[in-house]
């Protein structure tokens, strides 16, 4: 029991990671980038992408320990 709550933080952590990670790298780009305009915003349509993908993963992952703590 004590082994399955550790992983489910190991996770949770790099999921936070992962998001931090993008925010940093990601945003950073599109808003004190020098290029143009058309380059930030293809940049800030990856990054959405980025999160998008995070942000199911993140769903999927509590809907998956849910039915496996059940």
């Amino acid at each position: 029991m004590k082994n399955n709550n550790l992983i489910r933080w190991l996770v949770n952590i790099l999921f936070i990671g992962a998001f931090g990670f993008v925010a940093f790298f990601g945003i950073g780009p599109v808003l004190i980038a020098d290029g143009s305009f058309r380059e930030r915003m293809l940049t800030l349509v990856v990054v959405i992408l980025i999160y998008i993908v995070l942000i199911f993963g993140v769903v999927y992952w509590n809907r998956y320990w849910k039915r496996k703590q059940n």
